[in-house]
């Protein structure tokens, strides 16, 4: 059984926490911590502009030794965004994502954004899943 996006979507719900890329990168650092979550959207007049997430944080504010207080999100976050549908299996998102080397990706519908995904959403489904078909066989076994 092939689970989808929109599946992973329906179980997680679609709330998305964003940025705007003129706040200050320690300002969008806070705010994920805040929210427990890894990455950001950058959505300008609620059009998908970036992601900002803690490795580009890592990697381009602390690394160089930057400003956090005075770099804007627009300064380190990534603009090529990778995105996904959500008719698109896990197994298939879960390729791309280990291929581009990202954790994140936007979920959108022609051209809007409907929710986002993290790789550790589709383990925990996936995992779930598997649980789920262990039991099955185990009571399948026992009669």
């Amino acid at each position: 059984m092939m689970q989808t996006i929109q599946q992973v979507l329906a179980k997680k719900g679609g709330e998305v926490f964003s940025t705007s890329p003129s706040v200050a990168v320690i300002e969008a650092i806070k705010t994920m911590a805040e929210k427990k979550v890894g990455a950001l959207l950058v959505l300008e007049d609620g059009k998908l502009k970036g992601i900002i997430s803690e490795q580009d944080y890592t990697r381009k504010v602390i690394l160089t030794c930057l400003d956090a207080d005075k770099m804007r999100v627009e300064d380190i976050m990534t603009r090529q965004i990778v995105v996904t549908r959500p008719d698109q299996s896990i197994q298939e998102v879960m390729a791309i994502m280990t291929d581009k080397r990202i954790r994140h990706l936007p979920v959108m519908v022609d051209g809007e954004l409907v929710g986002l995904v993290s790789i550790g959403d589709l383990v925990k489904e996936v995992i779930s899943e598997q649980q789920f078909m262990i039991t099955q066989l185990v009571r399948y076994i026992q009669g």
